[in-house]
């Protein structure tokens, strides 16, 4: 595997539609990755199950927190953060997501799991704040790096559950 680098992650968002609905290209395109943004916040409000094979399993609802003046306030907690940004994976490169180092030295993370190749959609990230006096975030807050990584060839399209939501 090979990481992206800036340029090759250009190329791909103007040439392939690697990422869509972006706010500022030269702002989020970094070194090695790509700054995803915040578009809202909410908290679990129950219970989930998590099974073998999916078939019992069940999401937990979520209330969505409201921005006041486009910044909203966190205590210390877990959240579900949803992106701005559209993402569609070709079938030869998968992601990682990892917090921005603001986000961590402000007492916060960005949980992630892999980004199999061939996955479109506006993702979700669970939001781990560790701050005791919680954390303010602004609308559009640069809160994730997506690290792209080409992988040895074209590998079966990601089919879960999860492919185009929140479009």
């Amino acid at each position: 595997m090979v990481v992206l680098s800036k340029e090759e992650i250009r190329k791909l968002i103007l040439e392939r539609g690697l990422i869509r609905d972006y706010i500022d290209l030269e702002t989020q395109l970094q070194p090695n990755g790509f700054d995803c943004t915040l578009r809202k916040v909410a908290k679990i409000i129950e219970e989930a199950k998590i099974d073998f094979n999916n078939s019992e399993r069940k999401l937990p609802e979520t209330r969505e927190i409201e921005f006041e003046n486009d910044w909203v306030f966190l205590s210390k907690g877990y959240y579900r953060a949803y992106i701005n940004e559209i993402v569609s994976i070709p079938e030869d490169i998968m992601a990682i997501g990892r917090p921005r180092s603001s986000l961590v030295r402000a007492g916060a993370i960005v949980l992630s799991a892999v980004w199999d190749a061939g996955y479109t959609g506006r993702s979700e990230v669970g939001l781990v704040v560790y701050n005791e006096r919680g954390i303010w975030l602004k609308r559009n807050a640069r809160i994730m790096q997506l690290i792209f990584l080409k992988l040895s060839g074209k590998t079966e399209k990601y089919r879960g559950i999860y492919s185009f939501e929140n479009i």
